[in-house]
């Protein structure tokens, strides 16, 4: 966050400096989870061997 976007949104800047910045950790663990599920269901080796 900007220093003109703290002035314009004090409350948020209270919660975020309160609480941490709730929206980037849940964006950064969506997409661990989203790295995380895509090599579990990684059906590239399934091809490969299918295909000898």
């Amino acid at each position: 966050m900007s220093s003109a976007d703290s002035t314009e949104a004090p409350i948020y800047a209270g919660l975020v400096e309160e609480h941490g910045d709730v929206p980037a950790e849940v964006r950064r663990v969506a997409e661990e989870v989203l790295r995380e599920a895509d090599r579990a269901i990684d059906f590239g080796t399934v091809r490969t061997a299918a295909a000898r």
